[in-house]
């Protein structure tokens, strides 16, 4: 029996995020010609309804944001699980941003279900769903089944390709917006901090991430790493040394205290590679590292290594994308 998958997706200017249009694409692989629901968090647009249907989800609802609470998991699982008692849904999708992954977490206790987040495989066996994901900083790979009769995973993004665009079946509608819930029953929000962005792409999304640590020298030379990210139209990071000495705001931190990122190229610019770091961008399709150090830590995760004074090399490096681009 074909399983029912709901796909919680997530917006970002009135579009799914890729994590959500790749979420997507792996409910469509697991049902085949099966009925996809989808659940967009966010203000209803008409537009980025029928996107997502291309990417594999035939119906689209929408849950609006509490008003005051602000995205808070623990505020729209109410919403969630009278959705789910419709109908004979075994399977949630989601993706593991850190919102997806409370979400997950919240959503699975409430629901009676397992759970499982930055998967980076999924498939249906007789016994439940096995999922994979990379544990202890990437170090190693665990496979675990999740065999109760139901499910929330969270699905590391990056780690699955883009859906191939499809026509909208015909079936394909914007269904009515989920009841909001008791919004006064779930968390408050007492306060929030805006989050700083290198200028780029978000950095939790971005293909590409340029970071820099305690090697680059200065806050005033951290320059030559946002001028490295905008010839690559790539998304600015940095180690935590470079976040506690006040260089960048801590909203840029990658690793185990900061963001988790899984970009096409990372590209580390004088980051010796401390485990801490490590965690947070092992995900990394390609990794690329600067460091005037030869024995530095970084370049034995790195899959491309350059020895020598970044103060140099970067702005050659930067010089030449530029000229490469036409720019």
């Amino acid at each position: 029996m074909t399983p029912a998958i709901l796909v919680i997706g997530e917006l970002r200017e009135d579009k799914p995020t890729d994590a959500s249009r790749e979420a997507a694409g792996v409910a469509r692989r697991l049902v085949g010609d099966a009925p996809v629901m989808g659940l967009l968090i966010g203000s209803p647009v008409e537009p980025a309804a029928a996107g997502w249907c291309r990417d594999g989800v035939d119906t689209v609802r929408w849950l609006a944001e509490p008003p005051a609470g602000g995205r808070l998991a623990g505020a729209l699982v109410p919403s969630l699980l009278a959705l789910l008692s419709e109908g004979s849904i075994e399977l949630v999708l989601l993706p593991s941003t850190g919102f997806g992954r409370e979400l997950a977490g919240a959503l699975a206790a409430r629901w009676d279900a397992g759970a499982a987040t930055g998967v980076t495989a999924i498939t249906r066996t007789a016994e439940g769903w096995e999922v994979r994901r990379p544990v202890f900083g990437g170090r190693a790979t665990e496979t675990r089944i999740l065999s109760g009769p139901r499910a929330v995973v969270a699905l590391r993004p990056r780690s699955f390709p883009a859906p191939e665009p499809r026509e909208a079946p015909a079936a394909a509608a914007v269904q009515a917006v989920v009841a909001p819930g008791p919004w006064a029953a779930g968390p408050t929000r007492i306060g929030s901090e805006p989050v700083v962005s290198g200028g780029g792409p978000a950095l939790g999304d971005a293909p590409i991430v340029v970071a820099g640590g305690r090697g680059v020298g200065s806050s005033d030379q951290f320059r030559l790493i946002e001028e490295l990210a905008g010839a690559l139209d790539a998304a600015v990071g940095a180690s935590r040394a470079v976040t506690d000495a006040g260089w960048r705001p801590a909203s840029l931190q990658v690793g185990q205290t900061g963001r988790t990122v899984t970009p096409q190229l990372y590209i580390a610019v004088g980051i010796s590679g401390a485990i801490q770091h490590v965690v947070g961008m092992i995900g990394s399709r390609v990794i690329v590292a600067i460091n005037s150090d030869p024995s530095a830590p970084i370049f034995k995760v790195a899959d491309y290594g350059i020895v020598g004074d970044l103060l140099q090399i970067v702005p050659a490096l930067t010089a030449e994308i530029r000229r490469v681009r036409g720019r």
